[in-house]
């Protein structure tokens, strides 16, 4: 007999968020100011759901995502560098939508909804932000294709495990996932890890990405680094941290059924971030159901396949972010590195 999670490796490895009927991704990407960032579009609409889970957290429109909230759909959602300068970037996401009509469909108005998260990449190389004009280049690249991965859009200046500092730090990035489950309907993720925890594998637990020896050793376990008895936050800026992404599914989820995908892509960035969801990151995840899978609406069932899939394709999301990226602003990628731990 198959080994089931050998056929899961596969369909992840192969797969892509824009495999999920619906969704398009475009990147803005500035290598000299190690900065960037990424659209996710759903221009016919998706719910939507979020979970922050950071205590460093730098969003827009995650109240409207909840459960009670009134507005049930969006049209885009924004990854993107620049700290919460870069929240501005939404205006050209925003903009885009406007001309091409749309939006809630509010009294005499289409009103795009965006909902977005940002990563703190300000000191990586020189400073700089993503703006409206960044994120409206990003939207008019948008495809269908698989998108590009590593350091690319919101992950250009993203870097992970800096539990004991950037100087120890490996180069992190985007990474994308998806998997087809029985029923026909699709689930995918898009990530940007951005850390102070260290990459392990989501299956053996082996260290992918963790803080440099500086003895040559290889890398060490960034969260037993933490445990030890010595252990400090690292120098300022400390929280210069966070993961963010966006799973995505075309099966037909209500507003609370799409909280708790949300919540699931969690489960992905723990199995793979160690530690995560730290006071130095502020990880947040959003969730987009577009609906466009011939099936009924989800029964809990169901909702558990669609969520043990999120978490699947987050984790392996997670480990090609750090696989596919290159070397930016001093901080060696995985490539150049031996996968050795100490």
């Amino acid at each position: 007999m198959n080994d089931p999670g050998q056929r899961y490796a596969r369909a992840t490895s192969a797969g892509s968020i824009t495999d999920v009927d619906g969704i398009a991704v475009g990147h803005y990407t500035d290598l000299d100011g190690g900065t960037g960032c990424t659209v996710v579009l759903c221009e016919g609409g998706a719910v939507a759901g979020v979970d922050v889970r950071g205590a460093s957290p730098g969003t827009r429109e995650t109240d409207l995502l909840a459960p009670t909230a009134n507005v049930e759909r969006v049209q885009a959602a924004l990854l993107g560098g620049g700290s919460a300068f870069g929240l501005r970037a939404v205006e050209g996401v925003v903009n885009y939508l406007c001309e091409r009509g749309s939006g809630h469909q509010a009294p005499g108005v289409r009103v795009p909804i965006v909902p977005a998260a940002i990563l703190f990449d300000l000191n990586l190389c020189a400073p700089a932000v993503p703006g409206p004009e960044h994120a409206y280049r990003a939207c008019k690249s948008a495809s269908r294709q698989r998108p590009q991965e590593g350091t690319v859009g919101a992950g250009t200046g993203a870097t992970v495990a800096k539990a004991l500092g950037r100087d120890r730090a490996v180069k992190g990035g985007v990474g994308t996932a998806a998997l087809r489950l029985g029923d026909g309907t699709t689930v995918g993720a898009i990530v940007v890890t951005n850390a102070i925890g260290g990459v392990h594998d989501p299956e053996s637990g082996r260290v992918i990405a963790g803080p440099r020896d500086l003895g040559g050793k290889g890398m060490l376990d960034a969260a037993q680094s933490i445990l030890a008895p010595d252990w400090a936050p690292p120098p300022l800026p400390a929280d210069a941290n966070t993961t963010i992404g966006v799973v995505a599914t075309d099966a037909t989820l209500t507003k609370a059924q799409a909280a708790r995908l949300a919540s699931a892509a969690h489960d992905g960035l723990a199995i793979a971030v160690r530690p995560a969801h730290t006071v130095h990151d502020g990880d947040t995840f959003f969730a987009l159901a577009t609906g466009r899978a011939q099936s009924a609406g989800v029964v809990p069932a169901r909702l558990d396949c669609l969520t043990a899939a999120a978490a699947i394709c987050v984790a392996e999301a997670v480990t090609r972010s750090v696989g596919e990226a290159i070397c930016l602003g001093g901080v060696p990628a995985l490539p150049e590195l031996s996968s050795e731990v100490d």
